[in-house]
């Protein structure tokens, strides 16, 4: 690591240190809504990626019919990448702190 990225990484630390003691004077901090908030974003992250995927599957079960599950493989997928935007979520509100 060169100097110039231990610069780099110091100023980026000393912003966001100065970004909390702002909030923190202002009374602004993550409180229990901020949670709520939260907690609704990552549900609906999840839920609507897993509910698009069981009407697809649905809709390929009757155009498609056959002996594998297209409505059991796509609620899989469904959740898989509901979590994966969730986290996604989760991190980018984390790296704001």
């Amino acid at each position: 690591m060169n100097e110039s990225d231990r610069t780099d990484k110091a100023d980026a630390i000393a912003r966001k240190a100065e970004r909390k003691e702002a909030a923190e004077k202002r009374g602004t901090g993550r409180g229990v809504w901020f949670g709520f908030g939260m907690f609704g974003l990552v549900g609906w992250a999840v839920a609507v990626p897993t509910l698009l995927g069981i009407a697809l599957g649905v809709w390929l079960d009757r155009v498609v019919p056959g002996r594998f599950s297209w409505t059991l493989a796509l609620l899989l997928a469904g959740v898989a990448l509901g979590c994966l935007n969730a986290w996604w979520w989760i991190n980018r509100e984390s790296r704001d702190d």
